[in-house]
């Protein structure tokens, strides 16, 4: 009469009340042991594991079951119950919570780097939304929850975050998209990230039901690089700085017409012509520094190579104007150094031979 003195389990159900709850142990008091014929309520997006001896024994889908030995093959099998078995049994029961978590965001904590085939190596940013669920009930169970009595979706957020930047930087990298046009490709950044992160997101039991991306820009930095990169390559094109300061000059003229109620038609044309000539000039000042005043940089002459001896003593090459050999020491004779008359002591060229002065020879 032992077993009679301990609680019997009838009905076994969980009504979630929460919106991130994952995963739930139902809570079986102790001594207390489940009733075979007992009511096991699974409901919509929920299944429901049954874990006996620390393995995971039957798997329920939503829906209304008599426990027995019937509908419990793997249970059945474990405890050896060949022949059924009608007595109460001790198992542990989880529920796992198989609905949509939406509306989970996701950001880059840190700029992500790629490299863009016209300005380099650049930083940008992003942030977005995403949703997932449970897809494999055992493998959560096994990989995530454990033996713990609850899980919930905060357990999870930062590890799905960082999988999911990891691959919209892997994306990127891999659409070798510019960074001007980043923001006309988020749609196909968000499918190739997706296809990219699932995989990951299947090893534990999850899949990635929707992921959307909300917003890719370079970071500050990498915006003013940018800038000044245009400017100077508009700067650059001497044709397309004519244009830009021609039509900016038309831009201004018309603003200034319209603000003083009108202006005469010849005045309005010279205007528009001294804004064209403006800008031609500056244009041609840009391709040609000769033009409009400009100063012209004379040319810079080739510096010639200087002068080589080989040095008597241990034959190196080394600098004509050197006195003593940098390799061996000895002394050499530099090719400019000027000779002496030893008559009048008048200096004369180092290849002279005789004296310029007194014609003594050298």
């Amino acid at each position: 009469m032992g077993f009679l003195k301990n609680q019997l389990l009838k009905v076994i159900e969980w009504e979630d009340n929460t919106h991130d709850t994952m995963a739930y142990k139902y809570p079986i008091p102790p001594k207390t042991e489940i009733m075979m014929g007992s009511q096991l309520i699974v409901r919509e997006s929920q299944v429901a594991i049954l874990v006996s001896g620390g393995k995971i024994a039957d798997v329920f889908e939503p829906g209304r079951y008599k426990l027995s030995t019937g509908n419990m093959p793997v249970l059945t099998k474990l405890r050896s119950w060949k022949y059924g078995f009608n007595s109460p049994f001790v198992c542990d029961v989880y529920y796992i919570n198989t609905k949509q978590f939406i509306n989970q965001k996701w950001g880059t904590g840190n700029p992500v780097m790629m490299r863009d085939q016209d300005f380099g190596v650049v930083q940008f940013r992003g942030y977005g939304i995403y949703s997932f669920k449970v897809s494999d009930a055992a493998v959560f169970l096994r990989e995530l929850l454990g033996t713990s009595a609850s899980y919930k979706v905060d357990a999870l957020m930062e590890q799905l975050k960082r999988t999911i930047v990891s691959g919209i930087s892997e994306a990127v990298a891999a659409s070798n998209i510019p960074a001007l046009d980043l923001a006309m490709k988020y749609s196909a950044i968000g499918d190739s990230a997706e296809e990219i992160v699932t995989a990951d997101f299947g090893k534990m039991g999850i899949s990635l039901v929707n992921l959307v991306v909300e917003n890719l820009s370079l970071t500050e930095e990498s915006s003013k690089a940018l800038n000044e990169r245009t400017r100077m390559n508009i700067l650059g094109n001497a044709q397309e700085y004519t244009q830009f300061a021609a039509a900016d000059s038309m831009k201004t003229i018309a603003e200034n017409a319209h603000k003083g109620g009108g202006m005469n038609m010849a005045g309005t044309a010279m205007q528009m012509g001294a804004g064209w000539a403006v800008g031609n000039t500056f244009g041609n000042t840009i391709s040609n520094p000769n033009a409009a005043g400009g100063t012209q940089t004379p040319p810079v002459a080739p510096v010639a190579a200087a002068p080589t001896i080989v040095c008597p003593a241990c034959r190196a090459t080394i600098n004509a104007n050197t006195k003593f050999c940098p390799e061996c020491g000895a002394k050499t004779t530099p090719v400019n150094a000027s000779k002496y008359c030893p008559s009048c002591g008048k200096a004369n060229k180092p290849q002279a031979k005789f004296c310029a002065d007194c014609g003594t020879k050298i």
